[in-house]
């Protein structure tokens, strides 16, 4: 019998619940499909999980467990102020459960500060052993606010070079954003304002070079840089691969994010292009449940486990 999620949800689990957040900046890279089937392995593994469809404005993360649209959704959060535990549907996969992201009524561009941060603490208050967010695409606010709400930070992105752009251009957002924020706390909100409006007069080339800067201007927003790098917990996945070299892209990127971003990161394994999934997309199955042999369902499958053991691939 598929897990009675509201129950499920109200009721004590192991240990507190893990929350990874799945960005990347650009649409059509493959992240719903990367989250479905990594909340399916996880479920598949007897965990509790929830997926969390955050694309405000277009979520579509039910196709891709071969459900049709469920009726509850974020609109009944944000505008009846139901209960988000009460909104989350059941699966044809035990102990996996989806929240649907689609909003009638309201702007996802209007949602308002205080209702943010009652969303956050109710997911963060959801019982389950984890709970995936597909974040939608590009670096508004609220989409990066949701992606810092997480203790792993995974970016996708494809062997493309405007995805690749996009996966920095949101890298480098979503950093200053945690950045500024321990900043305003810290009361040196001015401070980074006014040095980042001047970092071309001090001939400041990247990000690695604005943080060097920054350390020269006051020794506590160098102790809050460190922090904030130190839990940075940034993860890559290359999806979507056509051709054996791309395999290399993922250290490239990791190498990049360190040296101009000053970012650690982990790359974490590929997944290659299979004509499969989009079929399987089309007829409502599940991928991981119908083709659990297939070549992309294992490198799903090591990608998971990499994630969970805390490890990175090996090439």
């Amino acid at each position: 019998m598929p897990w009675r999620m509201h129950e499920a949800l109200m009721a004590n689990t192991k240990n507190g619940c893990e929350i990874w957040a799945i960005g990347g900046g650009k649409g059509g890279i493959g992240k719903s499909f990367v989250i479905s089937s990594l909340g399916t392995y996880l479920a598949g593994k007897g965990n509790r999980v929830i997926l969390i469809d955050a694309d405000l404005g277009g979520a579509n993360l039910h196709n891709f467990l071969g459900l049709a649209k469920p009726r509850a959704s974020l609109s009944d959060f944000f505008d009846k102020k139901k209960p988000l535990a009460q909104l989350v549907v059941p699966s044809a996969v035990d102990n996996l459960g989806l929240l649907t992201g689609a909003i009638g009524s309201l702007d996802p561009d209007h949602i308002k500060y205080t209702q943010k941060l009652k969303f956050f603490n109710h997911i963060k208050s959801m019982k389950a052993d984890y709970i995936l967010i597909d974040l939608g695409a590009g670096t508004h606010f609220n989409t990066i606010d949701t992606f810092l709400l997480a203790d792993k930070f995974i970016v996708v992105t494809v062997p493309e070079l405007t995805a690749i752009e996009n996966f920095y251009f949101f890298l480098k957002n979503t950093f200053f954003r945690k950045l500024a924020r321990s900043c305003t706390e810290g009361g040196l909100r001015e401070l980074l304002r006014k040095a980042w409006l001047d970092r071309r007069r001090h001939q400041i080339s990247n990000f690695v070079e604005f943080l060097s800067h920054l350390r020269t201007l006051s020794p506590k927003i160098g102790q809050i840089i460190d922090q904030q790098l130190a839990s940075f917990n940034l993860q890559i996945i290359v999806n979507q691969l056509r051709h054996h070299k791309d395999i290399t892209i993922g250290n490239s990127l990791r190498s990049v994010c360190k040296k101009y971003y000053g970012l650690n990161a982990q790359y974490v394994g590929y997944i290659e292009h299979d004509d499969i999934v989009s079929r399987c997309i089309n007829q409502r199955h599940l991928f991981m449940q119908a083709y659990p042999s297939s070549r992309c369902a294992k490198e799903i499958e090591r990608v998971a486990e990499n994630l969970l053991e805390g490890k990175q691939l090996n090439i």
